[in-house]
C-alpha cells in the first residue's frame, strides 16, 4: 500500500529513536539566571514606556481639571443623597 504524502508513519528503521526531537529549555527565559530575567523584565519596562504618548502641560491641567470638577460633583450627590436617607430614617424611626 502506498502511503500520503506527510504521512506521520514511523521511519522504516522502526526506531523511535531516530525522530528525538531536540531538547529545548524555553528560550531566552531558560537560559538566564535570576537577575538576567529582572534585567529582561526591566528593559521591557523602559520600552513600553517610551511607547507612550505622554499629555502635554495644558491637556494635563484640562484633564486634572474635570476630574477635580466631577469629584466635587459626585461629593454632592452623594451628600444629598445621604441626608435624604438620614431623614428618612428619623422620620420611619422617629
Amino acid at each position: 500500500m502506498t502511503e500520503a504524502l506527510g504521512s506521520t508513519a514511523t521511519p522504516e528503521s522502526g526506531r523511535p529513536e531516530d525522530e528525538a526531537p531536540a531538547k529545548r529549555r524555553g528560550g531566552k527565559r531558560g537560559k538566564k539566571g535570576p537577575l538576567g530575567r529582572l534585567g529582561l523584565f526591566y528593559r521591557q519596562v523602559v520600552a513600553e514606556l517610551r511607547k507612550v504618548v505622554w499629555p502635554t502641560k495644558s491637556q494635563l491641567s484640562t484633564y486634572t481639571t474635570v476630574v477635580i470638577v466631577f469629584v466635587v460633583i459626585v461629593i454632592g450627590l452623594v451628600t444629598v443623597i445621604d441626608y435624604g436617607f438620614e431623614q428618612a430614617v428619623k422620620y420611619v424611626f422617629g
